[in-house]
C-alpha cells in the first residue's frame, strides 16, 4: 500500500460518496493469494529509500482516507480473505462490518517492525474490542486468528472463502435497506468527535514517526523484513507453474 494506492482509494471513495445511487461499498482483495492486504509498502517506510517530506505526504494521504472511510455516509463492509495486517487492518477497523475467512488473521503488528502503532489506529481498535484487550494485542504486535477475532468482536463473522463475497454483499444490502439519511446521521453522531480528533492529530504525527523510521535500529529491522519478503518472492517464482 504505497502513496498512489492510498490516494486511489480516497479518490474512489469520494467518487462513490458523490453518487446518490450508491448506498454501500464492499472492500475486498483481488490478489490470488489469501491476503486482504500486506500492509504498507515498506519502501514508503524505509528511511534510506525515502525522505521525511515523502513520508509526511504518505502519512497524511493514508489517514485522510481512513478518516473519510470511518465517517462515510455509505454502509461499508470489509470482506477479509486471509492475512490482514497493519494498513489493511486499519481499513477493516474503519468499516462498519468485518467478515473474515477461517484461515484469516488480522492485527496492527507495527511493533514487530520496530514502529509505534499509530495513535488513532490503536484507539480505534480499543473502541471496537475494549482498551484492555486491545492494548495487550498492540503491545505484542501479534496477529489475531479468525476464531479469536470473532470471539473478541474484532470481526462480525467467520465465513468460508467460497461464500465470502456472497455474505459481504448480503451484509451490505441489509445495511442499505435502512433509511439512508437516518443511518448516516446516526453513524456520524457516534463517530464524528473521534474523527475530528483524528483529523487534528494525524498531521502532527509524521515528525514523530520519522524519528523512529530514521533510527538505525528501525532501519535494521525493516531491512530484515524486506530480505524475508524478497526471499519468499524468489521461492514463489521458482515453483513450477500449475496447470489450469
Amino acid at each position: 500500500m504505497d502513496l498512489a494506492m492510498w490516494r486511489g482509494l480516497d479518490a474512489a471513495l469520494q467518487s462513490l460518496e458523490a453518487d446518490p445511487s450508491v448506498v454501500a461499498v464492499v472492500f475486498t482483495s483481488g490478489l490470488r493469494r489469501d491476503v486482504f492486504s500486506a500492509g504498507n509498502d515498506l519502501l514508503e517506510l524505509y528511511a534510506p529509500k525515502t525522505s521525511a517530506a515523502r513520508y509526511a505526504e504518505f502519512w497524511v494521504a493514508q489517514n485522510a482516507f481512513l478518516v473519510r472511510l470511518h465517517r462515510s455516509r455509505l454502509a461499508t463492509v470489509a470482506a477479509i480473505r486471509g492475512a490482514c495486517p497493519a494498513g489493511g487492518c486499519a481499513i477493516s477497523l474503519c468499516s462498519d462490518v468485518r467478515i473474515i475467512t477461517p484461515e484469516g488473521t488480522m492485527g496492527l503488528n507495527e511493533v514487530q517492525l520496530g514502529i509505534p502503532v499509530p495513535k488513532f489506529w490503536g484507539l480505534l481498535m480499543g473502541r471496537v474490542i475494549g482498551h484492555k484487550v486491545a492494548e495487550g494485542i498492540l503491545l505484542s504486535g501479534r496477529m489475531v486468528g479468525a476464531a479469536e477475532a470473532a470471539q473478541l468482536g474484532l470481526v462480525d463473522d467467520v465465513v468460508p472463502a467460497a461464500q465470502l463475497m456472497e455474505e459481504a454483499m448480503s451484509r451490505a444490502a441489509a445495511a442499505a435497506k435502512q433509511p439512508p439519511a437516518a443511518r448516516a446521521a446516526t453513524k456520524l453522531l457516534l463517530r464524528e468527535d473521534f474523527c475530528k480528533g483524528w483529523e487534528a492529530y494525524y498531521p502532527t504525527e509524521p515528525d514523530f514517526g520519522w524519528r523512529f523510521l530514521s533510527s538505525p535500529s528501525t532501519i535494521k529491522v525493516l531491512e530484515g523484513a524486506m530480505r524475508r519478503l524478497s526471499s519468499n518472492k524468489d521461492k514463489q517464482q521458482q515453483k513450477p507453474a500449475s496447470k489450469l
